[in-house]
């Protein structure tokens, strides 16, 4: 199995309101300890960042109905 890849993109920014980089969605916990974690737990990693990325999208916008 190859190494996990970092999820940095180089827009290193955190928002005071989330409390994550506005770049790659990680916790400053998370990417202080990314260079000493385990394969296993850079995959959850990954995996919450997924889900942020989702809960942050917005909503497709729904056809109103006509008048």
């Amino acid at each position: 199995m190859r190494d996990v890849p970092s999820p940095c993109v180089s827009v290193c920014r955190m928002d005071a309101a989330s409390g994550l980089c506005t770049g790659c969605l990680r916790t400053l916990d998370e990417i202080a300890g990314w260079s000493r974690m385990e394969d296993a737990c850079k995959r959850r990693v990954w995996r919450a960042i997924e889900l942020r990325t989702r809960l942050s999208s917005p909503m497709p916008a729904t056809a109103s109905a006509p008048s």
